[in-house]
């Protein structure tokens, strides 16, 4: 083989081993000329980050589930149910509407209440694919409905409001100079991507989640608990989903029947632009949290742009069949 052919297929396997990272910062490039640099500025930025923070929280949960080979749709309702249930517990305990009237509780209360939620929901997820041998389409699909209405019999359909100043200051605190404030929510989102590298590349759990979604039947024989990773990996899902309920509610000040509608079409979408393969058993916490921010920057351009919003959703549609179609086409000619 000629050197020049070396050279270009060595350039052809850098671009598709880093396709996820040369894509953003073509958009960054595409944006700051569309934009002539207003839409890079660092308020701008800021805005981006606390924008897509809660939705980094849900990805890096559904991200794990499907490096094992599953999927979670109940991921909206389910952070919905956790926002809900912490901001009850933060409410004005003057307010005569509050869910518990003439109750205050500690700050640690309403976010451990939302994290343990979260978690409840994941744990059902887990039993119901784990042992119950129920496909993750269609166990997180009724997961998603009862998320639902506990949602609504809970709050009885009202917007759970006037939350206490410390709770909101959790996830609309910035920190640092006045000229230079960084948002607490980006430091949330850098400590947990942390934790879920840790669990995935040095940890013999993480290793059991790839090796499950690569094949699980080999997982098995080679001696995996799968029922009790697969339990494992959903329940970590949720307390992340539990996580981004809390901060979500902290941000808005509020939680309804509305709130995180269509965060997992977000989710899977970011965590599949970030090389998640849906085939399972591959992708990379760092894609991930590219992905993540990869949709938050076409979301944001667009809107920047004054292109109407509805057009998001046909965008983020056609993105992820893409996505998942070079994903396909990629593992198809490896094997």
């Amino acid at each position: 083989m000629s050197g020049l052919n070396m050279k270009d297929l060595k350039m052809k396997q850098l671009l598709s081993k880093y396709t996820t990272f040369v894509t953003f910062v073509f958009l960054v490039f595409v944006l700051a000329i569309l934009t002539k640099g207003r839409a890079l500025t660092w308020d701008s930025m800021k805005t981006l980050i606390i924008a897509e923070a809660v939705r980094a929280f849900a990805a890096l949960g559904v991200g794990m589930i499907i490096i094992t080979k599953g999927i979670d749709l109940s991921i909206g309702y389910v952070v919905c149910l956790t926002a809900s249930v912490a901001a009850s517990f933060a409410q004005d305990p003057s307010l005569s509407t509050a869910l518990y009237p003439g109750r205050s509780f500690p700050i640690f209360v309403p976010v451990l209440a939302g994290i343990a939620a979260g978690g409840i929901c994941g744990l059902f997820n887990g039993v119901l694919v784990a042992y119950g041998k129920l496909p993750p389409f269609i166990a997180t699909l009724g997961t998603m409905s009862i998320a639902r209405g506990v949602q609504l019999i809970y709050t009885k359909a009202a917007i759970v409001s006037s939350l206490s100043p410390q709770y909101k200051a959790i996830a609309q605190k910035s920190i640092g100079p006045s000229f230079l404030q960084f948002p607490l929510l980006g430091i949330y989102v850098a400590l947990i991507t942390l934790l879920v590298w840790v669990l995935l590349r040095h940890t013999r759990q993480g290793t059991n989640f790839y090796a499950i979604g690569g094949n699980a039947q080999a997982a098995r024989v080679s001696g995996i608990n799968v029922e009790r990773e697969l339990l494992s990996v959903y329940l970590y899902a949720g307390l992340l989903y539990g996580c981004a309920g809390v901060l979500l509610s902290s941000r808005l000040a509020l939680a309804n029947a509305l709130t995180a509608n269509g965060m997992e079409l977000d989710a899977i979408a970011a965590v599949t632009v970030g090389g998640v393969s849906q085939n399972g058993g591959v992708g990379t916490v760092g894609g991930m949290i590219i992905g993540i921010f990869t949709m938050g920057l076409i979301n944001y351009g667009m809107s920047f742009l004054a292109i109407d919003s509805y057009y998001q959703y046909l965008v983020k549609g056609a993105i992820i069949i893409a996505a998942v179609f070079f994903d396909m086409k990629k593992y198809a000619k490896r094997a």
